[in-house]
């Protein structure tokens, strides 16, 4: 059974730092692209960050040099290590796969093939 699962999520003061990790299971990560989106209430979701299955990544201007995207294919895991949190990061935090080698990830939300149920991320003092 495909699949991917998020942890990490949970309520930090701005200022603060968490690490979201995103495990796959059913199928390896190596071939993939991933990509970390977040949903605030009432909002669209956004992508906030991808890396490709070769390293290349990605990242919204809100959260250049906040947050770092890495991956860990022995592990089949790749993480968010978020910093300098601020309450407009607030919201449900998901992650996904899409198939694709080298430099490549999709440019779109619609070009992923697999969805995590989302981590709750809450910043507030």
């Amino acid at each position: 059974q495909v699949q991917l699962v998020e942890s990490g999520g949970g309520l930090v003061q701005p200022g603060g730092s968490l690490r979201l990790s995103c495990a796959a299971s059913g199928f390896t990560l190596e071939h993939y692209a991933i990509g970390w989106f977040r949903q605030a209430p009432g909002k669209e979701r956004e992508e906030v960050s991808c890396i490709s299955s070769d390293g290349s990544t990605y990242y919204a201007d809100s959260v250049k040099g906040r947050f770092t995207i890495s991956r860990d294919d022995a592990k089949n895991t790749v993480y968010l290590q978020m910093n300098s949190l601020k309450p407009e990061d607030t919201g449900v935090y998901y992650c996904a796969a899409a198939w694709g080698s080298g430099s490549w990830y999709p440019i779109s939300r619609e070009g992923y093939d697999y969805w995590g149920r989302g981590a709750q991320v809450a910043v507030s003092s």
